[in-house]
C-alpha cells in the first residue's frame, strides 16, 4: 500500500478521533441537558448510547490505525493482527446491538415507525458488516498460512540448492 494512502487514511482517522471525543466531551451533556423533561432512566439510556456508540467508532479507528501501522512496516501478515480485527468485529457488534436496543426504545414512544425502521436497519447493515469483516478475517488466515507456506518451501529450496 502507498505510504501517502496510509498517511491520509491516518489523518481522516485523527480528525474523527478527535471529533469523537468533541461529541462525548461537549454533545452527549448537551444532550443531557437538553433531555431534561424526559425520565431519568431514558435520559441515560439515550445518552448512554451516544457514548457507547461513538466508543465503538474510536475502538475501530485505533485498530484500522494499528493495522495500517503493520502494513506500512510490512508485517500485516502476523498472528497479531488477529487481536486488531478480532477488537473490530466486537465493535461493530456492540454497535449493531446498540442501534437494535435504541429502536427497540423509540418504537412504543412518539417516534414515527419510518425513524424506528430505519434504526431498525442500520444494526441489520452493521451486523453485516461485522460478518465482512469475519470473511476478511478469514481471508487473512489464508493468506498468512500461504505466506508460511511459501517461506518454508523457499527455505527447503535455498537448503536444497546449497
Amino acid at each position: 500500500m502507498n505510504r501517502v494512502t496510509i498517511l491520509v487514511l491516518q489523518v481522516v482517522i485523527a480528525v474523527a478521533l478527535v471529533g469523537s471525543v468533541a461529541v462525548q466531551a461537549l454533545i452527549a451533556p448537551l444532550l443531557w441537558l437538553d433531555l431534561g423533561e424526559e425520565e431519568l432512566l431514558g435520559r441515560i439510556f439515550l445518552v448512554g448510547v451516544v457514548v457507547l456508540g461513538v466508543g465503538t467508532l474510536q475502538a475501530f479507528g485505533i485498530c484500522v490505525w494499528m493495522l495500517l501501522n503493520k502494513v506500512r512496516r510490512g508485517s500485516i501478515f502476523s498472528e497479531s493482527s488477529f487481536r486488531y480485527v478480532d477488537v473490530i468485529i466486537g465493535a461493530i457488534l456492540v454497535a449493531a446491538v446498540l442501534a437494535l436496543a435504541l429502536a427497540i426504545v423509540l418504537a412504543p414512544g412518539q417516534t414515527a415507525p419510518g425513524v424506528v425502521g430505519l434504526i431498525c436497519g442500520a444494526a441489520l447493515v452493521l451486523g453485516g458488516m461485522a460478518l465482512l469483516v469475519v470473511v476478511m478475517k478469514a481471508l487473512l488466515r489464508q493468506a498468512i498460512e500461504r505466506e508460511t507456506e511459501a517461506q518454508t518451501l523457499r527455505s527447503e529450496l535455498d537448503n536444497e540448492v546449497i
